[in-house]
Protein backbone atom coordinates (compact mmCIF):
# COMPACT_ATOMS: atom_id res chain seq x y z
CA UNK A 1 0.00 0.00 0.00
CA UNK A 2 1.07 3.44 -0.95
CA UNK A 3 2.16 5.81 2.01
CA UNK A 4 -0.12 8.75 2.24
CA UNK A 5 2.83 10.78 0.20
CA UNK A 6 3.42 10.17 -3.14
CA UNK A 7 6.96 9.88 -4.96
CA UNK A 8 7.79 11.40 -8.29
CA UNK A 9 10.70 9.29 -10.51
CA UNK A 10 12.06 11.76 -12.26
CA UNK A 11 13.99 10.09 -15.50
CA UNK A 12 14.51 10.83 -19.38
CA UNK A 13 16.05 8.71 -21.86
CA UNK A 14 19.50 7.91 -20.72
CA UNK A 15 22.49 10.00 -22.18
CA UNK A 16 20.35 13.12 -22.57
CA UNK A 17 21.69 14.95 -19.20
CA UNK A 18 20.31 18.50 -20.03
CA UNK A 19 16.58 16.88 -20.95
CA UNK A 20 17.09 15.32 -17.59
CA UNK A 21 18.23 18.76 -15.68
CA UNK A 22 14.78 20.25 -17.15
CA UNK A 23 12.91 17.62 -15.86
CA UNK A 24 13.68 17.71 -12.59
CA UNK A 25 13.80 21.68 -12.53
CA UNK A 26 10.21 21.49 -13.91
CA UNK A 27 9.34 18.84 -11.09
CA UNK A 28 10.99 21.25 -8.60
CA UNK A 29 8.98 24.07 -9.50
CA UNK A 30 5.56 22.11 -9.44
CA UNK A 31 6.06 20.98 -5.90
CA UNK A 32 8.01 21.26 -2.57
CA UNK A 33 6.12 18.73 -0.91
CA UNK A 34 6.04 15.52 -3.05
CA UNK A 35 9.55 13.44 -3.07
CA UNK A 36 11.46 13.38 -6.12
CA UNK A 37 14.00 11.22 -7.37
CA UNK A 38 15.80 11.77 -10.63
CA UNK A 39 18.88 11.77 -12.65
CA UNK A 40 19.48 15.17 -13.12
CA UNK A 41 23.00 16.04 -14.72
CA UNK A 42 24.82 18.34 -12.20
CA UNK A 43 22.18 19.54 -9.30
CA UNK A 44 24.25 21.50 -7.33
CA UNK A 45 25.79 23.90 -10.63
CA UNK A 46 21.94 24.47 -12.15
CA UNK A 47 20.45 24.77 -7.97
CA UNK A 48 18.40 22.04 -8.08
CA UNK A 49 20.30 21.17 -4.48
CA UNK A 50 22.94 23.10 -2.43
CA UNK A 51 25.27 19.99 -2.24
CA UNK A 52 25.24 16.18 -3.14
CA UNK A 53 25.81 14.52 0.72
CA UNK A 54 22.61 16.25 2.18
CA UNK A 55 20.53 17.64 -0.37
CA UNK A 56 17.46 18.90 1.55
CA UNK A 57 14.33 19.99 0.29
CA UNK A 58 12.22 17.18 -0.80
CA UNK A 59 14.48 16.11 -4.14
CA UNK A 60 16.98 13.13 -4.06
CA UNK A 61 18.20 11.15 -6.78
CA UNK A 62 21.79 10.45 -9.03
CA UNK A 63 24.12 12.92 -10.54
CA UNK A 64 24.52 12.22 -13.86
CA UNK A 65 27.34 14.75 -15.10
CA UNK A 66 28.67 16.30 -12.10
CA UNK A 67 32.32 15.17 -12.52
CA UNK A 68 33.48 17.14 -15.58
CA UNK A 69 36.57 14.48 -15.90
CA UNK A 70 34.54 12.58 -17.52
CA UNK A 71 35.01 14.40 -20.85
CA UNK A 72 39.07 14.26 -20.51
CA UNK A 73 38.55 11.00 -20.01
CA UNK A 74 37.34 10.81 -23.36
CA UNK A 75 39.74 12.64 -25.18
CA UNK A 76 42.38 10.50 -23.50
CA UNK A 77 40.80 7.02 -25.13
CA UNK A 78 40.23 8.64 -28.01
CA UNK A 79 44.18 9.38 -28.30
CA UNK A 80 45.38 6.38 -26.90
CA UNK A 81 43.26 4.56 -29.73
CA UNK A 82 44.60 6.73 -32.50
CA UNK A 83 47.96 8.24 -30.89
CA UNK A 84 48.46 10.15 -34.08
CA UNK A 85 45.77 12.75 -33.95
CA UNK A 86 46.77 16.08 -33.39
CA UNK A 87 44.15 18.40 -33.66
CA UNK A 88 39.96 17.09 -32.59
CA UNK A 89 36.88 18.54 -33.43
CA UNK A 90 33.81 18.74 -30.99
CA UNK A 91 30.73 18.71 -31.67
CA UNK A 92 28.70 20.79 -29.51
CA UNK A 93 26.44 23.86 -28.99
CA UNK A 94 28.32 27.00 -28.23
CA UNK A 95 26.11 27.16 -25.20
CA UNK A 96 28.19 23.60 -24.11
CA UNK A 97 31.50 24.60 -25.72
CA UNK A 98 31.03 27.43 -22.63
CA UNK A 99 30.35 25.53 -19.97
CA UNK A 100 32.57 24.73 -17.00
CA UNK A 101 32.82 21.08 -17.66
CA UNK A 102 34.98 21.93 -21.14
CA UNK A 103 37.71 23.00 -19.16
CA UNK A 104 39.44 20.05 -17.87
CA UNK A 105 39.21 18.53 -21.27
CA UNK A 106 41.05 21.54 -22.48
CA UNK A 107 43.59 21.13 -19.81
CA UNK A 108 43.87 17.15 -21.07
CA UNK A 109 44.43 18.27 -24.53
CA UNK A 110 46.99 21.08 -23.51
CA UNK A 111 49.03 18.55 -21.33
CA UNK A 112 49.29 16.03 -24.60
CA UNK A 113 49.37 18.43 -27.38
CA UNK A 114 46.31 18.18 -28.94
CA UNK A 115 44.38 21.43 -30.10
CA UNK A 116 40.74 22.07 -30.90
CA UNK A 117 38.52 23.23 -33.86
CA UNK A 118 35.24 24.59 -32.95
CA UNK A 119 32.64 25.17 -35.19
CA UNK A 120 29.36 25.58 -32.91
CA UNK A 121 25.87 24.15 -33.69
CA UNK A 122 23.46 26.45 -34.02
CA UNK A 123 19.23 26.17 -33.37
CA UNK A 124 17.59 24.49 -34.72
CA UNK A 125 19.74 22.04 -34.97
CA UNK A 126 18.11 20.26 -37.56
CA UNK A 127 20.21 17.62 -40.34
CA UNK A 128 21.00 21.04 -42.23
CA UNK A 129 22.79 22.43 -39.43
CA UNK A 130 24.88 18.96 -38.96
CA UNK A 131 25.50 18.57 -42.38
CA UNK A 132 26.94 22.52 -42.44
CA UNK A 133 28.99 21.77 -38.98
CA UNK A 134 30.67 18.88 -40.66
CA UNK A 135 31.72 20.29 -44.12
CA UNK A 136 33.35 22.64 -41.73
CA UNK A 137 34.92 19.99 -39.74
CA UNK A 138 35.95 18.36 -42.80
CA UNK A 139 37.61 21.26 -44.86
CA UNK A 140 39.24 22.18 -41.31
CA UNK A 141 41.72 18.80 -41.32
CA UNK A 142 40.99 17.77 -38.32
CA UNK A 143 42.14 14.06 -37.37
CA UNK A 144 39.23 13.14 -35.09
CA UNK A 145 35.99 14.10 -33.46
CA UNK A 146 34.59 14.17 -29.60
CA UNK A 147 30.81 14.28 -29.43
CA UNK A 148 29.89 15.99 -26.48
CA UNK A 149 26.53 14.92 -24.20
CA UNK A 150 23.51 16.80 -25.02
CA UNK A 151 19.94 16.65 -25.88
CA UNK A 152 20.64 17.64 -29.67
CA UNK A 153 23.20 15.46 -30.15
CA UNK A 154 21.11 12.48 -28.52
CA UNK A 155 18.60 13.14 -30.87
CA UNK A 156 20.46 13.32 -33.76
CA UNK A 157 23.26 10.13 -32.43
CA UNK A 158 22.04 7.94 -35.99
CA UNK A 159 23.00 11.07 -38.15
CA UNK A 160 25.83 11.86 -36.74
CA UNK A 161 27.10 8.20 -36.95
CA UNK A 162 26.61 8.27 -40.54
CA UNK A 163 28.31 11.70 -40.78
CA UNK A 164 30.86 10.42 -39.17
CA UNK A 165 31.34 7.31 -40.57
CA UNK A 166 31.78 9.57 -44.42
CA UNK A 167 34.14 11.80 -43.26
CA UNK A 168 36.62 8.64 -42.09
CA UNK A 169 37.45 10.32 -38.54
CA UNK A 170 37.69 8.06 -35.73
CA UNK A 171 35.20 9.05 -32.80
CA UNK A 172 34.07 9.14 -29.04
CA UNK A 173 30.38 9.15 -28.39
CA UNK A 174 28.91 9.90 -24.59
CA UNK A 175 26.01 6.97 -25.89
CA UNK A 176 26.20 3.48 -26.15
CA UNK A 177 24.02 3.17 -28.55
CA UNK A 178 26.04 5.02 -31.33
CA UNK A 179 28.30 1.48 -31.08
CA UNK A 180 25.91 -0.59 -32.19
CA UNK A 181 24.59 1.59 -34.79
CA UNK A 182 28.33 2.16 -36.38
CA UNK A 183 30.05 4.35 -34.01
CA UNK A 184 34.08 3.56 -33.06
CA UNK A 185 33.84 4.42 -29.36
CA UNK A 186 31.58 5.15 -26.74
CA UNK A 187 32.42 5.59 -23.07
CA UNK A 188 29.93 6.61 -20.65
CA UNK A 189 28.35 6.15 -17.48
CA UNK A 190 26.76 2.74 -16.40
CA UNK A 191 23.42 3.10 -16.44
CA UNK A 192 22.41 -0.34 -14.72
CA UNK A 193 24.64 0.83 -11.92
CA UNK A 194 22.53 4.49 -11.91
CA UNK A 195 18.82 2.65 -12.05
CA UNK A 196 19.76 0.52 -9.29
CA UNK A 197 20.84 3.67 -6.79
CA UNK A 198 17.76 5.15 -8.28
CA UNK A 199 15.62 2.34 -7.12
CA UNK A 200 17.08 2.03 -3.69
CA UNK A 201 16.57 6.02 -3.24
CA UNK A 202 12.96 5.20 -3.61
CA UNK A 203 12.53 2.42 -1.72
CA UNK A 204 14.39 4.53 1.29
CA UNK A 205 11.36 7.02 0.38
CA UNK A 206 8.99 4.24 0.98
CA UNK A 207 9.73 3.05 3.95
CA UNK A 208 9.94 6.70 5.68
CA UNK A 209 12.84 8.32 5.04
CA UNK A 210 13.27 11.97 3.82
CA UNK A 211 14.49 12.71 0.40
CA UNK A 212 16.40 15.51 1.57
CA UNK A 213 18.51 13.19 3.96
CA UNK A 214 19.46 10.93 1.07
CA UNK A 215 22.82 11.85 -0.78
CA UNK A 216 22.92 12.03 -4.12
CA UNK A 217 24.87 9.57 -5.80
CA UNK A 218 27.52 10.28 -8.04
CA UNK A 219 28.79 7.55 -10.76
CA UNK A 220 31.58 6.13 -9.96
CA UNK A 221 31.33 3.40 -12.75
CA UNK A 222 32.17 3.96 -16.72
CA UNK A 223 31.37 1.59 -19.55
CA UNK A 224 33.99 1.17 -22.60
CA UNK A 225 32.04 0.34 -25.90
CA UNK A 226 34.59 -0.32 -29.26
CA UNK A 227 33.04 -1.29 -32.80
CA UNK A 228 35.88 -3.53 -34.42
CA UNK A 229 34.46 -2.85 -37.74
CA UNK A 230 34.46 0.68 -37.44
CA UNK A 231 38.21 0.57 -36.51
CA UNK A 232 38.71 -1.33 -39.84
CA UNK A 233 37.44 1.03 -41.88
CA UNK A 234 39.03 3.29 -40.48
CA UNK A 235 42.40 1.72 -41.14
CA UNK A 236 42.69 1.22 -37.18
CA UNK A 237 44.14 -1.29 -35.20
CA UNK A 238 42.49 -1.05 -31.24
CA UNK A 239 45.24 -1.71 -28.82
CA UNK A 240 45.20 -4.65 -26.53
CA UNK A 241 45.10 -2.05 -23.35
CA UNK A 242 42.24 -0.61 -24.59
CA UNK A 243 40.56 -3.72 -25.77
CA UNK A 244 41.03 -5.40 -22.24
CA UNK A 245 39.29 -2.08 -20.69
CA UNK A 246 36.14 -2.58 -22.96
CA UNK A 247 32.54 -3.88 -21.29
CA UNK A 248 31.01 -4.43 -24.78
CA UNK A 249 33.02 -5.07 -28.16
CA UNK A 250 30.87 -4.98 -31.59
CA UNK A 251 32.19 -6.91 -34.22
Amino acid sequence: MWPRWRVIGAAAFRGTSAALRRLVLDFKAATATIPIVGMMGDPVAVGIVPNLARPGGNITGVATDASAEIEAKRLEILKESAPTIMKVATLASAKMMESPRIAPMREAARKIGISFFAQPLNPPFDEAEYRRVFASIADEGVDAVIVLDQPENFANRRLIVELLQKTLLPAIYPYPDCVRLGGLMAYSIDWSEVFQHIAVAIDKILKGVKPGDIPIYLPSKYGLGINLKAASSLGLTMPSSLLARADEIVE
